[in-house]
């Protein structure tokens, strides 16, 4: 078939803002070379200018480096027409990507909402008034378990004045067993004579006492 017909030629995409941009920019930077080359012409026939004579020599040097000015000129108007291109398709360029990105947005707020619809169908305010209303009559409940648990069953009656009266007298006895007083007379008490009963003393006047402190009895 293709040899009957021939084959058709390929497509060619569609032109980009962004390579075109490349384009301009590329030509405009040839243009900025050549410039620098005609400078560097200019400058040296500007040197040799200096060095010579009034005459056809240097005349004939001044119309080069008229006609070097003058292509620089025109490279300089080139360039200046390239930046100005470039920059309004950079400009066209930014403006075409804003509206795609706002584009973007505004389709990803648009799935964002509906995502939001459907979400909210799944929730019903009154489910969960209804869910709230048994969480709390359950608490209650278990609140009422507790109490029943705790109870308490099989103590006998007990008369509150017999309490009392037990109570207050609870309080005498507890004040009798805090009492020290008896260990006061315990400490005025006497100490035990240490040493052997055989041991002889004597006492302040000079009298031999035994082991009880009492005079001793002579033997005869």
């Amino acid at each position: 078939m293709n040899r009957i017909f021939g084959r058709g030629k390929p497509k060619t995409p569609p032109p980009n803002l962004s390579d075109c941009i490349g384009n301009v920019d590329a030509r405009s930077e040839s243009i900025e070379k050549k410039i620098s080359r005609l400078d560097a012409e200019l400058m040296k026939y500007k040197d040799q200018m200096k060095k010579m004579r009034d005459g056809p020599s240097k005349n004939m040097v001044k119309q080069k480096a008229m006609r070097v000015l003058k292509q620089k000129r025109m490279y300089e108007g080139q360039r200046e027409q390239l930046a100005q291109q470039s920059f309004n398709m950079e400009q066209a360029n930014y403006t075409i990507q804003t509206l795609k990105d706002t584009k973007t947005t505004v389709e990803a707020m648009k799935i964002g909402a509906k995502e939001m619809k459907k979400a909210y169908k799944d929730v019903k305010l009154d489910q969960i008034d209804d869910l709230q209303d048994q969480l709390e009559d359950m608490m209650e409940e278990a609140n009422e378990v507790q109490e029943a648990l705790s109870r308490s069953y099989g103590t006998p009656d007990i008369d509150e004045e017999d309490l009392e009266a037990e109570l207050d007298a609870l309080g005498d006895e507890l004040l009798l067993d805090d009492d020290s007083s008896y260990l006061d007379e315990a400490s005025a008490a006497p100490s035990i004579p240490e040493g052997n009963p055989s041991d002889s003393k004597t006492n302040k006047d000079g009298v031999l006492v035994d082991e009880f402190g009492l005079p001793q009895i002579p033997a005869t």
